[in-house]
């Protein structure tokens, strides 16, 4: 693709000249070429910018800039080209391709010019949430179904119990890692009712758990340890 001045020369020495031949020896290129841009033209399809054209890592441009983010500029190439063989999306482009992708991912990050909001990208085994449903009425007493599953995974635990305080929480999450057979990195957790619930009492509840050492959070991430 040949800059606009020089295409501007082109069509300006055919205009002068009427003839392929002769306007590709004025401007050096070959009257082949004279010919497409004259077309071009004359069918109004000319352009004088290249065609941006889809790669195949475009796709997979929002996991990468993530990871040079989170790793500050540091993250190699082979190491991105391993995650997304372990992501399993079904990325088949070459090394070649992703250090180009990486390289100009990292030129952003260094000069400042990065996303300030990214959609939430999930990766297998790296985030599990939970959720609360209704359960049925047991001799009267309300009860409800605890409920977790991992992201980009069908598998789910669900278990009933009679309430939500901060000890029955503890044992389904321990009950629902040992069904997983591990521990994800990070879990989110559901949303709190009493967050829509009116201002008086959402501080009323956030005020008595600073008091017990919670955070006053209506929806809580927290970081799992494997130990």
């Amino acid at each position: 693709m040949k800059k606009t001045e020089a295409i501007m020369e082109i069509l300006a020495a055919y205009d002068l000249t009427q003839s392929f031949r002769d306007a590709a020896e004025l401007t050096g290129c070959s009257h082949h070429t004279v010919a497409r841009y004259v077309r071009a033209r004359d069918a109004g399809q000319l352009q004088t910018t290249p065609v941006q054209r889809s790669q195949v890592i475009d796709p997979f441009r929002d996991y990468i800039e993530t990871w040079v983010d989170e790793s500050h500029g540091r993250v190699r190439a082979d190491v991105v080209q391993t995650k997304l063989e372990t992501l399993g999306l079904g990325y088949a482009g070459s090394e070649r391709t992703v250090r180009r992708a990486v390289a100009e991912a990292k030129g952003a990050y260094r000069s400042g010019h990065r996303r300030r909001f990214r959609p939430w990208l999930p990766e297998p085994g790296l985030w599990f949430q939970w959720d609360y449903a209704d359960g049925p009425l047991i001799e009267g007493r309300k009860t409800w179904l605890f409920c977790a599953w991992l992201a980009w995974s069908r598998f789910r635990v669900v278990l009933p119990v009679r309430d939500k305080t901060l000890p029955t929480v503890i044992a389904c999450i321990d009950t629902t890692l040992r069904r997983f057979g591990g521990a994800p990195t990070y879990g989110l957790s559901e949303q709190r009712e009493d967050a829509h619930a009116g201002p008086h009492r959402a501080h009323r509840r956030a005020a008595s758990d600073h008091r017990g050492g919670r955070p006053p959070l209506w929806s809580d991430v927290c970081q799992l340890s494997a130990g």
